[in-house]
């Protein structure tokens, strides 16, 4: 595919501007002399129709979930119903103004209430706040509340905090973020937590524990009350990572496990947009002992009906974000749990746990599955002895993936299995699509044995060819049109 200045002829004209400034004036009138350009730019120079079909034909060529199966583990890419994107597109929502008069702003507000009401009747949990604008600042805000809180009742912070190698990749970033100091929990064979590893780490300095659960190899964390009890005795608090809510959602609740604090992706669990067409959201969800420390402002409900926001709260851990968060992610959430309620959020659950095994069990006779048990809405497979047997490794497989039309699965994570995909389904993928898949990555290790060359220098079909990672990472070349 050629590129938009392959494509540029001298002369052609995209749009004509109309002038800013006074037509005869001179660049040099309005802007200081060492901003005039000496040079036209170099832009390439093409009409209008030449323009909309060269990005559009681009954009054909991208994957994305509306266009390709989208199977990341850990990150939930499923279908986003147009429905939710005409609700958070209407008039009244979409014209608000964050510094709107409280009294103008009545429905937005009530809408933002009814969704912490229903967030937390989802966790388990007492009370919510919708401000993080995203997973991460999720956690951050969190951790952020536990320390807060350890700091208001014991007058120190606590400097450790456990969390499983088989935890969510960001959890240690958000807890170093907060100041405090990771120590690793080993994992069993059957990849759940090893309580007893988890033992020799509890101490009255342990500020908390940060779980997912079913954790980020697919598996359900059976013990998880004992594990809450023994953090527990030690004062130490829970916090959940809402990363897999997918497979529980409507099925069991966070807070009955015994956590402390729940971050739930809306971008995943609830289905707005994620990643590049994001933004995200992170709302997050404690227990009423934490509900003082909960970032401002905070919502406001009134004797006669009405709602207000306010900062007026002294043990709040602060600000997170300017307003309120990603509003327009949260309407659309609203919109999805009202579309669906409790019995559809549930049925959902079963299907992407259904799905999840289902191709795990297409793909077991193929491929080595780490963790064979009953898994969650996700699963491991380990590309390990085809690497040993080929060279083929697993970052080529998901290059080769590409070309038979196939964003791939998570690739190297999580960490304790060596050349592995996360593969995660969705409740939103037919059977046709997943069989699909599975037999693509049955040819591929076909492929693997006879050809390997042809998948590692895969993908063969796409507009760029295999990049130089490595290089892009630590030989970084940027330049502009100066």
């Amino acid at each position: 595919m050629e590129l938009i200045f392959e494509k540029s002829a001298p002369g052609r004209i995209g749009v004509s501007l109309p002038p800013t400034f006074e037509p005869n004036a001179e660049p040099s009138h309005w802007l200081p002399p060492n901003m005039v350009r000496q040079e036209p730019a170099p832009l390439p120079e093409l009409n209008e129709p030449e323009v909309v079909r060269h990005f559009t034909r681009l954009s054909q060529r991208n994957f994305s979930i509306d266009t390709h199966f989208y199977p990341l583990g850990s990150c939930t890419m499923k279908y986003n119903p147009r429905l939710t994107e005409n609700a958070a597109r209407l008039d009244g929502f979409a014209w608000l103004h964050p510094l709107q008069d409280p009294e103008d702003a009545q429905g937005i507000l009530a809408l933002m209430a009814r969704l912490e009401d229903w967030l937390s009747a989802l966790c388990g949990m007492d009370a919510f706040t919708l401000n993080p604008a995203a997973g991460a600042q999720g956690e951050f805000c969190g951790m952020s509340i536990i320390q807060a809180a350890h700091v208001h009742r014991e007058g120190k912070p606590r400097p450790y905090v456990l969390i499983p190698e088989s935890a969510h990749g960001t959890n240690p970033a958000s807890a170093a973020l907060s100041g405090m100091i990771v120590k690793t929990i080993r994992a069993l064979p059957d990849g759940t937590t090893d309580i007893e590893d988890l033992k020799k780490h509890l101490d009255h300095r342990v500020a908390g524990m940060m779980m997912t659960n079913p954790n980020t190899v697919g598996v359900f964390e059976s013990r998880i009350v004992e594990i809450a009890e023994l953090v527990h005795a030690v004062g130490g608090l829970m916090y959940y990572d809402g990363a897999n809510l997918n497979a529980i959602a409507g099925l069991a609740r966070p807070g009955d496990m015994g956590f402390d604090v729940v971050h739930v992706n809306l971008h995943k669990t609830f289905s707005t947009p994620h990643g590049g067409g994001g933004p995200g959201s992170g709302p997050v969800g404690v227990k009423s002992h934490l509900e003082p420390y909960l970032p401002i402002p905070r919502l406001v409900r009134h004797e006669d009906g009405s709602l207000s926001l306010t900062e007026d709260r002294p043990l709040s851990i602060g600000r997170l974000s300017a307003f309120q968060g990603n509003v327009g992610v949260a309407v659309r959430a609203f919109a999805y749990i009202l579309l669906h309620g409790l019995e559809g959020i549930r049925r959902n659950s079963q299907l992407a746990v259904l799905n999840a095994n289902y191709l795990r069990t297409r793909l077991r006779d193929h491929f080595t599955v780490p963790f064979p048990q009953y898994c969650a809405h996700e699963f491991v497979i380990s590309l390990a002895d085809l690497a040993r047997e080929t060279g083929v490794k697993a970052g080529d497989v998901a290059k080769r993936l590409l070309d038979y039309g196939f964003h791939a699965p998570t690739v190297y994570f999580p960490l304790i299995v060596p050349e592995c995909l996360l593969i995660e389904p969705t409740e939103t993928e037919s059977r046709a699509t997943l069989d699909a898949f599975a037999n693509a990555l049955i040819a591929i290790k076909g492929e693997a044995r006879t050809d390997p060359e042809k998948v590692k220098g895969a993908p063969w079909t796409l507009p760029v060819s295999r990049l130089d990672e490595y290089r892009a990472a630590t030989q970084m070349d940027v330049s502009y049109f100066g």
